[in-house]
């Protein structure tokens, strides 16, 4: 498996403990970027401005791509724009969260 291949599985296990639902499947992940020194770039945002478990998510996507053997450094860039919106969310998600 290739590490980008496994950069977004490990995403796939940081959930949003507000919605109990990982951060892929809900369209918080906007850029996922592994470069040749196995550096790793993740833009993301959440599901509001000022979440109070910003922290939390930002660091478990650290957590979990440091536990990926071959990602020497992960940067993390929490932005706001665009804006997290329900359309973001993978059609599982919106199952699951009845939208």
């Amino acid at each position: 498996m290739s590490l980008e291949e496994q950069v977004g599985e490990a995403l796939y296990e940081v959930i949003d403990p507000e919605l109990n639902m990982n951060i892929m499947d809900l369209g918080l992940v906007y850029m996922v970027q592994v470069k040749e020194n196995s550096e790793v770039y993740v833009r993301l945002t959440l599901t509001t401005p000022g979440c109070p478990l910003h922290d939390t998510i930002v660091g478990g996507v650290e957590t979990v791509l440091y536990s990926t053997d071959e990602v020497q450094n992960v940067e993390v860039d929490l932005v706001w724009t665009p804006a997290w919106t329900p359309d973001k969310m993978s059609r599982r998600a919106k199952e699951m969260l009845m939208f």
